[in-house]
């Protein structure tokens, strides 16, 4: 059974008009090809409408819809031989964060990302991708052992935030994410990051501080999610749609204010629609971003990735 987002009702009502149909021709061996054949039709012209002009709320559903694919579908499709490398060596293993080597289009690599899960047992064990201090202490291992062999990393974005939870806070929830930020920055192998779903404030960034920011065409990345901002400001998570305007936490508003630097394009309709072309799209994307930054020495990766983010944080006076 297809899921559907609110604002693809009259898709969702003309698709099961289309099943509909086509039990009956299965069923009776009626030809009905060119109802079906306009019907389709149809149902892409209202994708490609309904698509084009997303609002922010929109596209904050379309980035949490639950056939989006996940990281492990693009370690699954990406990488070859990916052995997963678990643990902090001082707590536990955090789910949320999975990490290991293995080949990206024949080039050693670490890979390193969250991991919602996929179904309700797969996504209590991740805790929904929300790391612990555990979840970035393990990154934070996993990006010192590419830099000591000079393997270039990958991270894929996708998370609410980093837990809130009290155990996380007593374990240095802050700190964690600070190290990890801080390991990013000193890295003298190329770092290219990906938002693939949500990336959400400090739980994002720590694995994202990267020579490449890519991001997918109906990803979010913000420093809070739209409930938390409505929350915190009108004290109701009811105007999340408002918030999310203001937040400028799409592709296209990141690109503008020069956060990201580049939008990967999705099929029509979404990822979750034909998750195999997302992933291949993002594979060329970040294929290309690694082919220039692997020629670079490692001093001036590190040197450039810092200039970087200190450019973000420069006031632009016209």
């Amino acid at each position: 059974m297809d899921t559907y987002l609110t604002f693809e009702k009259p898709i969702a009502e003309i698709e099961d008009k289309i099943r509909e149909l086509r039990h009956v021709a299965d069923g009776g061996g009626v030809n009905i090809v060119d109802e079906i054949t306009r019907l389709q039709a149809k149902v892409d012209r209202l994708l490609r409408q309904t698509y084009t002009r997303l609002t922010p709320w929109q596209r904050t559903q379309v980035a949490r819809h639950p056939d989006r694919p996940h990281m492990g579908d693009y370690v699954a499709a990406l990488i070859e031989d990916f052995t997963p490398l678990a643990g902090d060596r001082t707590f536990a293993d955090d789910k949320a964060v999975i990490g290991g080597l293995g080949r990206f289009r024949g080039r050693p690599v670490m890979v390193i990302g969250h991991e919602k899960g996929t179904d309700t047992e797969g996504r209590i064990a991740h805790n929904f991708g929300m790391a612990r201090p555990e979840g970035y202490r393990k990154a934070v291992r996993l990006m010192r052992l590419a830099d000591r062999f000079g393997r270039p990393v990958i991270t894929l974005i996708d998370t609410p935030g980093a837990y809130p939870g009290v155990g996380a806070e007593e374990r240095g929830q802050a700190e964690a994410i600070a190290r990890s930020i801080e390991t990013c920055l000193s890295l003298r192998v190329p770092l290219v990051s990906a938002v693939i779903g949500e990336g959400g404030s400090g739980g994002a960034i720590a694995l994202a501080v990267a020579n490449r920011i890519l991001m997918l065409e109906h990803a979010i990345y913000s420093v809070i999610s739209p409930e938390g901002c409505a929350s915190i400001l009108w004290r109701s998570a009811d105007r999340a749609e408002e918030a999310a305007a203001a937040l400028k936490l799409t592709a296209e508003d990141l690109m503008k204010l020069g956060v990201i630097d580049r939008i990967v394009g999705e099929p029509t309709g979404g990822a979750h629609r034909e998750p195999d072309t997302a992933i291949a799209s993002l594979g060329v994307a970040l294929e290309e971003e690694l082919a220039e930054l692997v020629e670079l020495p490692g001093s001036e990766l590190k040197s450039r990735r810092r200039e970087k983010f200190l450019e973000m944080g420069r006031a632009r006076i016209a």
